[in-house]
């Protein structure tokens, strides 16, 4: 690893010496040099002093820092310049791609002294030689469009220096023959591996063990956190800070890593893996084939026991019926014989040792999802078209988020660009245990009174209205066509948008956009490159996109964004809450919603140059006392509720 001396910064750059990050950033001629229109900004100086102070006291520290004030530069340049290495966590993929060959870049050239990165993913984002061998092999055994892709991954893994599955854009992120050329921490064979020397993620895992700043994303931390053996345990305990991004993100995340899950479709992979390992062994391979066929067949016979609809909800609906009860066991018969008839075979090689292993922990994840017991949790499923996977969370993840700062005393800071509601951090200093930290809370230097406008419709019936969707469909026609398209129209439910998506058909001659008829990476850029698009899209797309300039001039948020009463996470924490006296709606329900609006909000004004319209057209916004909550967390915009206004503002925009 490279040293990180405090003593190396006074090392002069271009004429001075620079001790702390805010020096750095103050500097304009020279942060000029490597970023366009660059200036300095009060709030980004203040969070990288708050961020520096943290780091060098190990302190804990929450941050929100909205939009404009420049975050990602305000703890890169402070970690960087820190004593010792750093963590960056980020919320999506996506997002660490653009940190590390984006961000760091600029702020590498800005250092005074060489410091070392890395990118690390979770192992599912990397070729495995291995597996990619051993399925050319058994290629007969594959479909026609799986072993045509297979040939397409031979021929970059010929090329490829790290692996990284993101590399090869001539595949669909979902393609099938991705789980048959990568591994899990299931079918890894680890150091027993035959090709271990060669293996992308131990290299990439290398790499990050003498980086002196690591981006990584909250998935793969608590992946770790959890247990899950995906590589960040090694660099934890070394580390002087852990800073996570999106960190609005990790109550979510958290809940779903520190339970437990089981899919149908892992059974059916182990069954697979068992069989491909058998061939090298001595073991009967037609009472294994005949053990693995009956799984297969509980496993299908499990999901048409749930129903033929898709379906999210919680176990206990489902738990007393007598064709689900008598699925379970068949299920659950089935593992366990697979079980039985491995575990002699073990020994055989590493990679039956890996089968037997996982087909013991499936089994009693199986049959603790099934019986549903422990206290604290909540017990669902989700069913989709051929697979069902079960679910245990946890209520709460404070105790278990407590224990991992207690367990690495370095310094922790959390950002976002939103983490208060109406200005206050208890929310979230609650959901994640942090009662205790210093908390920040830096307002966008956007002049949003000047930039956009705010926009409440009158005369809409209340959302739990049959004709809400129709009656905001038509009433969003003269606003979209004032803005030339250009918009994003953001709903709750995808029952919604679909309904929305074939009115506007018929009423608009803007392209329309809709989530669901293609992938969420080709819509934002066919809506960049039309430039006069109208995009319709549930919750992924209300944050984490970033769209500047004028295709994007219009947001259109359809309801308040309260967690839907059919989610059984949702549904069982405001039973938990109202039945340990709390107020679900105001300790829970409430502050989640005015969060998510905040997110959908964030998606107008990315820009100093930026102008626009945000439309919340929500009733309650107005009718309800809980309202201004809502209204007191957005940036402070023009308010209207005439349509007359809103079209002379883009009338004033197209003018000026």
């Amino acid at each position: 690893m490279l040293p990180a001396c405090p003593g190396d910064l006074s090392r002069p750059v271009q004429g001075y010496a620079v001790t702390r990050a805010s020096e750095l950033l103050n500097d304009a001629d020279h942060m000029g040099r490597l970023l366009d229109d660059y200036r300095p900004r009060e709030p980004q100086l203040r969070m990288a002093d708050a961020v520096d102070a943290a780091i060098r006291s190990h302190g804990t520290l929450l941050v929100e820092a909205e939009t404009g004030t420049g975050k990602t530069l305000a703890y890169l340049l402070p970690a960087l310049l820190g004593d010792g290495p750093t963590l960056v966590s980020t919320g999506t993929k996506s997002l660490q791609d653009q940190l590390f060959f984006k961000d760091l870049p600029v702020v590498l050239k800005a250092l005074p002294v060489p410091r070392k990165v890395a990118l690390l993913k979770g192992r599912a984002n990397y070729l495995c030689p291995y597996r990619l061998e051993l399925h050319q092999e058994e290629a007969r055994f594959l479909t026609r469009e799986t072993a045509e892709q297979l040939q397409v991954v031979a021929h970059w893994a010929g090329r490829t220096r790290t692996g990284d599955i993101a590399e090869l854009k001539q595949l669909p992120e979902d393609a099938p023959v991705w789980p048959w050329v990568t591994s899990t921490a299931d079918n890894c064979l680890g150091t027993e591996c035959p090709r271990h020397s060669e293996c992308p993620l131990m290299n990439a895992r290398r790499e990050a063990q003498e980086a002196d700043l690591v981006v990584v994303n909250h998935h793969l931390f608590f992946a770790n956190a959890a247990l899950r053996g995906e590589g960040v345990s090694e660099l934890l305990p070394s580390v002087n800070a852990v800073i996570f991004d999106e960190a609005h993100q990790l109550p979510e995340v958290a809940a779903n890593f520190f339970g437990d899950s089981l899919s149908t479709r892992q059974l059916q992979e182990l069954g697979r893996d068992s069989l491909s390992e058998a061939s090298s062994s001595a073991m009967d391979v037609g009472e294994l084939n005949r053990r693995i066929s009956a799984l297969d067949k509980a496993c299908q016979d499990f999901r048409l026991a749930l129903g033929e609809q898709e379906r999210r909800a919680p176990w206990s609906e489902v738990a007393e019926l007598e064709v689900v009860q008598e699925a379970g066991q068949v299920l659950r018969e089935a593992a366990s014989e697979l079980d039985a008839f491995l575990k002699p075979h073990a020994k055989a090689s590493r990679g039956l040792e890996a089968c037997a292993r996982r087909a013991w922990e499936h089994l009693r994840t199986l049959e603790n999802l099934l019986e549903a017991q422990a206290p604290n949790r909540v017990y669902w499923f989700e069913t989709f078209r051929r697979t069902v996977v079960l679910h245990g969370t946890p209520l709460s993840v404070a105790a278990q988020l407590r224990a991992q700062r207690e367990q690495h005393p370095c310094a922790w800071v959390l950002t976002s660009a939103t983490l208060s509601v109406a200005g206050r951090f208890e929310h979230l200093q609650k959901r994640l245990g942090l009662d205790e930290a210093e908390t920040l809370r830096l307002e966008s230097p956007f002049d949003f009174k000047r930039q956009a406008v705010f926009y409440a419709p009158d005369g809409l019936p209340p959302p739990s209205s049959p004709n809400y969707t129709a009656a905001l469909a038509e009433a969003m026609v003269p606003v979209i066509e004032a803005a030339e398209g250009r918009t994003f129209f953001l709903f709750t439910s995808h029952r919604a948008l679909r309904e929305a998506a074939g009115i506007l058909r018929q009423r608009l001659s803007y392209p329309l956009l809709v989530q669901g008829e293609a992938g969420r990476r080709e819509l934002l850029d066919e809506f960049r490159r039309l430039g006069n698009a109208v995009l319709l899209g549930t919750s992924s797309f209300w944050e984490g996109i970033d769209v500047r300039g004028d295709a994007l001039s219009c947001v259109i948020i359809d309801k308040l964004p309260f967690a839907s009463p059919g989610d059984p996470v949702a549904a069982a924490r405001i039973e938990y809450i109202n039945r340990n006296g709390g107020n679900a709606f105001r300790d829970y329900q409430l502050p989640q919603a005015v969060l998510a609006l905040r997110q959908g909000a964030g998606r107008l004004i990315r820009d100093p140059r930026d102008t626009g319209l945000l439309v919340v057209a929500d009733p309650r916004l107005l009718s309800k006392g809980y309202g201004r909550m809502f209204i007191d967390s957005l940036p402070g915009m023009t308010r209207t509720r005439k349509l007359e206004v809103v079209k002379r503002f883009f009338d004033y925009i197209r003018n000026r």
